[in-house]
């Protein structure tokens, strides 16, 4: 139960909701009633109470069980993790200034009091006696998993460093978590300072109509005549792919790699530095020669090493798949009139003409068939045949049923762009909360993701189903055409529904395994695979319905897309490994001194061969994954996790029937409902009967 506080705001007594119980249903956070001021105080109790209860369980007089200490840990604090789900995942989408500020002050505090659980010598000691003797214990694996996660949660937190490496830790990670939160603050400011102001018609030319009426409506919006632009992928990546006028791609596409690195108040270089030179200091105070060994020595790849290597069994055959790409470019533009080499501004542009020259297939044609509704249908569609659940739209507050479905429930939401789903087993029964918000708007960092707003936890008479939200920036809609998706997108969505998907489906006990709570390098299988299902025929007749006609995408189109769906990935795998290498080269280093972000990236670029044409997916300057995000010494998880998605597609492939309910129920007891319960290899072998290979990924990206 949730203690009560009230806190005296002007001459008004307020209630601080997230001090008391939710009377919504399951429990659902009342969003509106939630001011930014209530932040603060609520994360002030709630590191209050998770201390007495840290003391209470160090202190306990009996001795160690499990019970009384590994799952008294996993009950504990859960009014701090619920104040902090609901924050961390507004500061994220819709932050005020009240709100920054709040993160800049209990930001230090987080990290004493985290020092403080990890280094508390009568809790670790604990948890050593009951790791000492854990085969004696006769524990289910679950809590095997669960209890090896703590001793090294508590050994990597300095539970074994002398007095003299506590201290000095606990600044090392003060100042990283101050750091990352400056860096994630400049990219936002980089993004959200650079607009393109078009008054002449003419420099449309190229552009869709629905692209020019979103830019025309942004413009109105700004307070300002013509069209305006921006650094949000929805506004940038149709620019580059579709405008003629080749200096307007240039200034667009300059503006967005050089976020970061304009030498102004919101330049991150000199960041980059102290993160790296801080995460070197704390790697050898473990007694690691450098960061990435420190980061992957719990993760599947257990080595750089090992990740390097499968980078660059990917790396070899994408850049040589690059340079054949960028050839026929360079042949169409020369054709084209344009005289000179073909430029990093010039890809989009020219793939695109290739593209629809080659296969008869332009974006624009596919674009009224993924309303975004309508995707969204899709991959719950996906979910159901395969998973065996589904989805009830719940009816917000104020909302008419011509808006959304009638239901019982009535959800709170923190923006109006949110909906809110129930999810629901075959049999009716209740899993979860699914949040979806999908629109950018200037107080939402860029890219796509899904938070856990209130954690799974299953102990005892502690009962809780997760609350899940799925964020994207996704073209919005005009006041002509309804939100269409291009491809890019359409597969973000499935994406982002797979991590969802992951988290939903739950069945552990404990918070510390549950749902997505696994392997970095495991993590984004779930995701992954999800997007395979996108462009399969089968399921795109279902869904990708022309939002005027409602019929179904032509068997035309979807074999021109079939035609086409390797093209450029010599580009795309190119970009995606040289940023992977780049963050590995990043971290892999153990001396800083003098060190150089841009010449440094230079370098690695020069040893890899990486052609001008192609930058990395993320120069490091705004590279927000590693420096602002939990990807440090990370980003090869994505390529890690597409050899396992990619061989695991292929299990659905084999039995005749991407949508088998069979096999998609292995995979769901197997993967989904197992989170991090079991070794994530074991449990990709308890699906598919065999390690995967790399050859599955190549074949997929059409690089073998």
């Amino acid at each position: 139960m949730l203690m009560t506080a009230c806190i005296l705001c002007a001459c008004e007594q307020h209630t601080n909701p997230l001090l008391t119980s939710s009377e919504l249903p399951y429990g659902a956070p009342p969003f509106s009633q939630i001011k930014s001021s209530d932040y603060l105080p609520a994360f002030e109790e709630g590191f209050k109470q998770h201390k007495k209860e840290i003391d209470a369980i160090a202190s306990n007089p009996e001795e160690p069980t499990f019970a009384n200490t590994i799952d008294a840990l996993e009950k504990s604090g859960q009014l701090l993790a619920r104040v902090e789900g609901i924050f961390y995942n507004i500061n994220e989408t819709d932050a005020d200034d009240v709100m920054k500020e709040t993160e800049k002050k209990i930001t230090p505090i987080a990290t004493d009091h985290s020092a403080y659980i990890t280094m508390n010598e009568q809790l670790f000691a604990r948890i050593k006696a009951l790791y000492d003797k854990k085969d004696s214990l006769q524990l289910t694996r679950e809590q095997e998993m669960v209890l090896d996660k703590y001793y090294r949660r508590f050994v990597r937190g300095g539970a074994l460093l002398n007095s003299e490496q506590k201290k000095r830790l606990i600044e090392i990670d003060k100042q990283l978590s101050l750091a990352t939160i400056q860096f994630g603050d400049n990219s936002l400011a980089e993004t959200n300072a650079f607009t393109l102001l078009i008054n002449n018609e003419a420099d449309l030319a190229g552009l869709p109509e629905d692209i020019k009426s979103a830019a025309s409506e942004r413009a109105q919006a700004a307070v300002k005549k013509g069209w305006l632009f921006t650094l949000q992928k929805p506004s940038w990546e149709p620019f580059l792919k579709y405008a003629d006028n080749r200096e307007l791609r240039k200034k667009m596409y300059l503006a967005y790699i050089h976020r970061g690195d304009n030498n102004n108040n919101n330049d991150n270089k000199e960041l980059i530095k102290k993160i790296l030179e801080l995460r070197l200091e704390k790697a050898q105070l473990f007694g690691y020669d450098n960061f990435a060994a420190y980061q992957l020595d719990d993760k599947m790849a257990k080595t750089p090493q090992a990740a390097y290597d499968m980078l660059m069994q990917i790396w070899k055959p994408a850049i040589a798949k690059a340079q054949e790409e960028r050839d026929d470019l360079q042949k169409m533009m020369n054709e084209s009139g344009i005289e000179g080499q073909l430029e990093a501004w010039d890809w989009w542009y020219y793939a695109e003409k290739l593209r629809k020259k080659r296969f008869a297939l332009d974006e624009a044609q596919l674009k009224p068939y993924f309303s975004l509704e309508n995707v969204r249908k899709g991959a719950f569609l996906v979910a159901n045949r395969l998973f065996g659940v589904s989805f009830q739209p719940l009816k917000l507050a104020g909302a008419t049923d011509a808006q959304t479905e009638s239901s019982p429930n009535v959800p709170d939401v923190y923006h109006p762009e949110v909906s809110c789903f129930e999810v629901q087993d075959s049999t009716g029964k209740h899993l979860a909360l699914y949040y979806t918000d999908y629109f950018p708007r200037s107080t939402k960092r860029a890219g796509a993701w899904m938070n856990n707003i209130v954690e799974a936890i299953h102990l005892d008479s502690m009962d809780q189903d997760p609350m899940i939200v799925n964020v994207c920036n996704f073209t919005p809609a005009t006041a002509t055409t309804p939100s269409l998706l291009n491809l890019d997108e359409t597969r973000t969505l499935f994406h982002e529904f797979g991590h969802a998907t992951h988290g939903y489906l739950t069945q552990c006990h404990y918070p510390t395994v549950s749902g997505t709570s696994v392997a970095r390098d495991f993590v984004e299988l779930p995701s992954q695979i999800m997007e395979h299902w996108a462009i399969e025929p089968c399921v795109l007749k279902q869904y990708a319905l022309h939002y005027k006609t409602g019929e179904p995408i032509p068997d035309s189109l979807i074999s021109k897309m079939q035609a086409a769906g390797t093209f450029n990935t010599g580009f795309e795998t190119t970009e995606l490994v040289a940023a992977s290498l780049l963050d590995m080269e990043f971290h892999m280093q153990n001396n800083y001194k003098d060190f150089d972000a841009v010449k440094f990236e230079k370098a690695v670029a020069d040893k890899l061969g990486l052609i001008p044409q192609i930058a990395f997916r993320y120069r490091g300057p705004y590279f927000n994954h590693i420096f602002a995000g939990g990807y440090a010494a990370g980003y090869y998880s994505y390529l890690w996790a597409e050899v396992l998605d990619a061989d695991g597609f292929e299990a659905f492939k084999e039995s005749g029937d991407v949508l088998n309910a069979s096999i998609g129920r292995s995979f769901r007891t197997n993967i989904l409902e197992k989170g991090g319960s079991d070794d994530p290899m074991t449990l990709y072998k308890n699906f598919r009967g065999s390690e995967p290979h790399p050859d599955a990924l190549l074949r997929n990206r059409g690089l073998k």
